[in-house]
């Protein structure tokens, strides 16, 4: 896997691999919100500016993300336009962090739960969401800080989710940009 980004005004962003998974090195994509669109493996760029460009990212083989074990991280403005042109919010925090604020839209599903020894996690997460997404549905998947949606969207791109995207920064980092939110 290859990846060549030029671009002045646009975000860099990585593509995370979870360690330990024989994971591949980490791609780049580089964004401009209002200038470039990721669907599903695919980018390409909208209007492009001049001396701009957008991340045009190549493939040696026609392996999709799932199956090169990436996940795509991006800034929550990215992820709010996201939601915005019908993507769908997995919000993977526990019950009681969900219900104390939420992005509009989201669905809670909980990867991990509270527990007396720390947190565990969800035995059901996967079988809750099939019953809830298809495979190929477009997911933004958030949780308070990132780690725990960078996890889930890592398993999930496993099991064959072709077009799940991480909100970088979690809700935190969702209502310090003033997103809209709801109870």
């Amino acid at each position: 896997m290859s990846s060549t980004c030029f671009s002045r005004s646009s975000l860099l962003l990585h593509i995370f691999p979870i360690p330990g998974r024989n994971a591949p090195p980490a791609a780049f994509h580089s964004f401009s919100p209002l200038r470039s669109v990721r669907r599903c493996g695919t980018s390409f760029a909208l209007n492009p500016r001049r001396n701009r460009l957008s991340c045009i990212r190549s493939m040696s083989s026609e392996a999709s993300d799932a199956e090169a074990g990436t996940v795509r991280s991006v800034p929550v403005t990215v992820a709010h336009e996201l939601l915005k042109s019908g993507h769908r919010y997995l919000d993977v925090r526990t019950v009681e962090e969900f219900n104390g604020g939420h992005a509009v839209q989201a669905i809670n599903i909980p990867y991990m739960f509270k527990t007396n020894s720390g947190m565990s996690k969800n035995p059901k997460f996967l079988e809750e969401v099939l019953s809830t997404f298809n495979k190929d549905d477009e997911i933004i998947i958030g949780c308070l800080s990132g780690k725990r949606s960078l996890m889930a969207a890592y398993e999930l791109s496993k099991v064959g989710f072709a077009c799940v995207t991480d909100v970088a920064g979690g809700y935190s980092a969702w209502v310090q940009n003033g997103l809209p939110t709801e109870n």
